[in-house]
């Protein structure tokens, strides 16, 4: 009688926890066709690439772009949330625009190999696709805004109805700067692309805040609303959007920070944002895998045949250590129609391009541009601008004093 108690004990815990897995897998997989049928897709012509100095076709291998808009509005053009504008200290609706302010490509590698993040200033100097709105060169972040510009103003005449005009609009400046980037960079193939907005980058770190990043110096910017000590510190979302933004330093140090210090801060939220990814219960949390959700759908826009599920697979070895970030070099400044532009040498940045794409089977010698050796991160100092105290000195971190050198995933890395 009591071993048939125990067996029935024990039937029906398996019995709930069988229910429990069953309901959580149920509810992974309806948040999985939510999130992927509300989405915003773009049907658009991706480029097929050349070999050389790009990837080889048909090996496995998956190259995506990521395109970080300036615009202060959703994937509808609608104005954002009031609290979103007042924690980016970035204006709203009517400031920005739709220059592509970040360009990364991501290169995945066929098998288990090493993947490479490949920033491309966004004031480089390029040919833009098309030239549109007649501007055959110009920095390469603005083919985005002015395919936009240009699409909308011929819809518009045509007679389009708003709301379709300004998606069409949409896609053609997805189309043009993708382009661009695809011819900028030697005529390599993209596979896939990711758009995200401020909001997104915003409401993403609201959801998995606190973040921890390390600075190699104090430093303060008025425009930003940065006010950071040195040192390893945890972030909130509106610290995090000054983070990656600051671009200068307007507080009583000498640091002198350039575009290409942002450049190495966006990498360094990246790899961190990984390592609390990796580590947190983000995707166990309901709550938090909702908002994330609700953030895609309204901030984010994907081609249409972007497989989100093989991507997560993906994501998941690269947020391990699996990937290097490198920002492309540029030769120089100059001022060309009015604006300030970077020089670069078109057939040394492919030449990179190209051997990071299609790295040699025998590892190189090392180099002075080899990433540095893992060191103890400096102590905190002080606390951020919301008093929020910074963390002690105990995560792992890499120290890069220059935005030359190749960031390594898999740990804090210090920046300036």
């Amino acid at each position: 009688m009591r071993t048939s108690r125990r067996r029935r004990r024990v039937a029906i815990i398996a019995g709930a926890l069988a229910f429990v897995l069953l309901a959580t897998g149920g509810f992974v997989v309806f948040k999985y066709l939510d999130l992927s049928n509300g989405i915003r897709r773009a049907a658009i012509s991706l480029p097929t690439g050349k070999a050389t100095p790009g990837v080889a076709q048909n090996t496995g291998e998956s190259n995506i772009l990521v395109m970080g808009l300036d615009s202060r509005v959703d994937q509808n053009g609608q104005p954002l949330p009031a609290d979103i504008y007042n924690a980016i200290h970035a204006g709203d609706q009517s400031d920005g625009g739709y220059n592509a302010n970040v360009l990364m490509l991501i290169h995945i590698p066929a098998g288990n190999g090493k993947a490479v993040g490949i920033s491309i200033p966004r004031d480089d100097y390029a040919p833009l696709a098309g030239a549109p709105d007649g501007v055959a060169k110009s920095k390469i972040k603005e083919a985005y805004g002015l395919a936009l510009d240009q699409k909308l103003r011929e819809l518009r005449n045509q007679g389009v109805a708003q709301a379709d005009a300004y998606q069409q609009a949409r896609d053609a400046g997805r189309q043009a700067e993708i382009q661009t980037v695809s011819d900028f960079l030697g005529g390599v193939r993209i596979d896939h692309f990711i758009e995200i907005t401020m909001a997104a980058f915003y409401k993403v770190a609201q959801a998995i805040q606190p973040i921890t990043v390390c600075l190699n110096h104090a430093t303060q910017d008025k425009y930003s609303g940065a006010d950071f000590p040195a040192g390893v510190q945890q972030i909130n979302a509106s610290q995090a959007m000054s983070f990656v933004r600051q671009r200068r330093d307007t507080g009583p140090s000498s640091l002198e920070l350039t575009d290409l210090d942002r450049t190495r801060r966006q990498q360094a939220f990246i790899v961190s944002l990984a390592y609390k990814l990796r580590r947190a219960d983000t995707f166990t949390n309901f709550g938090t895998l909702q908002s994330l959700i609700d953030t895609a759908k309204q901030y984010v826009a994907l081609d249409s045949g972007f497989d989100l599920l093989r991507f997560a697979s993906q994501a998941q070895r690269l947020a391990g250590g699996s990937i290097t970030f490198q920002t492309l070099p540029i030769q120089g400044y100059a001022t060309i129609d009015g604006k300030d532009v970077n020089l670069v040498d078109t057939a040394q940045l492919q030449a990179l391009v190209g051997s990071l794409l299609n790295p040699a089977t025998t590892p190189p010698a090392a180099s002075a541009t080899a990433p540095a050796t893992p060191a103890t991160a400096p102590t905190p100092a002080g606390t951020g601008t919301t008093g929020q105290p910074a963390a002690p000195a105990t995560t792992p971190a890499n120290t890069y004093t220059d935005s030359a050198s190749p960031l390594q995933s898999g740990a804090i890395p210090c920046v300036n």
